[in-house]
This record gives C-alpha cells, structure tokens and sequence, in this order.
C-alpha cells in the first residue's frame, strides 16, 4: 500500500511576525485541542542513529527519501510515549508511530533494548531491527515549546516552535527541568505549515508579511550540530 504523505513547509520567524500571524490566525484556524489553558504545550523528543552518523550525514548531504527515528514525550511527562519514524521525500512527510511503554523506552535509552520476542506494532519492530543490527542509539534530545493551530479545510497545521533547545543529557529525558542550550539566535523561531492536498488561499494570504520566506530547517540537524560542537546560528539551514 502506497505511503501517504502531508506537505510541510518551514519558516524561520521573528517574534514580532509571530505576534502578527497569530493574530490572523485566531480568526481563521481553530487551537488544538491539545494546546490546554495556555494554548501550547512543550514537546521533548530524543533522536536515534547508528555509529556511522548515517541519518546526520544523509541531512549534511540533503539525501531524498531519508528517515530518522524519535522518542517523544509531551509536557515532561512519561503517561503518553510516542515512538515515531518520520520519512522525508521531497518537500513532502510521512510519519509512523505507536505507543511505547515506559520500561520500553528505557530499555532503549540504556542502551540495552528489548528482550525476547513480542507480537510489536511494525514501527517498533522496525526500530528494534535498526538498533540491533545497526546500533542505533540515542543521539540528542530537542526540545521546545509549541503553539499549534489546525483547520479542517486541507487538514492543516500550522505550528509556532519556539525556545528551541538541545542536549545531551540522554539521562536526563524525563526530568522536569532538562539541562538544555537555546540554539537559535535570540528571538528567533520556527513556523511549521502542514497540510494534505492543497493548502487554503484564505489561510495562505494570511501568511504574507514582510520578507517571510520558506527555508529547509531540521530540529535534529542543527541540534546535533550543535551538541557536536557547531556554532550557534540563526537557525537557517538548507538541510531538512
């Protein structure tokens, strides 16, 4: 069966343009219902790859399709963990995913994996065959805070990340205060636009300030990037 993909497009925005598409967006786009009393929610994933660095070289490199592997967790908590592989081909995503159980995801952040056979979900089992066979281990956990908007018109998202922060503290995944570093230039964040088909003009004029451009940006490559030494940019990256 034919995967099925969304188109997702990324700008890099100020704080002052947030403020004035948000202010547009209210009006025509519904918060998720996720969002809560504050009308965001952070979000924590930690990244997988094998000893040869394979999915950070194929983002170095800009190879199409690619696909990296995430942990993910919402708020700080542990009740809801998320196993997600995302495929990118193009301009355009696809991503799979399936609940993970607490002992679970620390088998795999330990380093040891899981144990035994297991009637999984075929993500996790794809997954397990990757961190068996070609060591995939946890890599670099990204962090930010999210302000999501949705409509059902073209089924789309469009996501404010802001606060943007990496680290290395593998260990550190489920405390509530993560010892992290910003990543991007002060005042600087990231605008996600998801959608299926088409993307409505009445949502797509509301876009148009300034000089917003749409860039390629990937969290996990200027994240680790970053956590390998890499200096501090504006966040502006041709690697997705």
């Amino acid at each position: 069966m034919a995967l099925e993909y969304r188109n997702e497009l990324k700008y890099v925005v100020s704080a002052q343009q947030i403020e004035i598409l948000r202010n547009r967006l209210r009006f025509l786009m519904m918060l998720d219902e996720h969002a809560g009393k504050k009308g965001k929610y952070s979000i924590r994933s930690v990244y997988f790859d094998d000893y040869r660095d394979t999915c950070f070289a194929e983002n170095e490199d800009g190879t199409s399709p690619r696909e990296k592997f995430r942990i993910r967790i919402y708020n700080a908590g542990g009740e809801e963990i998320h196993l997600e592989l995302k495929r990118k081909e193009g301009g355009k995503t696809h991503k799979d995913s399936c609940r993970l159980a607490m002992h679970q995801c620390q088998a795999f952040l330990e380093g040891k994996g899981l144990r035994g056979k297991g009637d999984y979900p075929p993500v996790l089992k794809k997954f397990r065959f990757k961190y068996e066979s070609e060591l995939y281990r946890p890599k670099v956990i990204v962090e930010y805070e999210r302000e999501p908007y949705v409509c059902k018109n073209g089924n789309v998202r469009i996501t404010f990340d802001t606060c943007i922060r990496s680290s290395n503290r593998i260990g550190c995944f489920f405390d509530k205060q993560l010892p992290a570093r910003p990543v991007m230039q002060p005042g600087y964040h990231l605008m996600e636009v998801k959608y299926d088909e088409y993307l409505p003009d009445f949502i797509y004029n509301s876009m148009q300030i300034g000089n917003l451009r749409q860039e390629t940006f990937s969290k996990y490559y200027l994240c680790r990037r970053y956590s390998m030494g890499g200096v501090r940019g504006n966040g502006f990256s041709r690697y997705t």
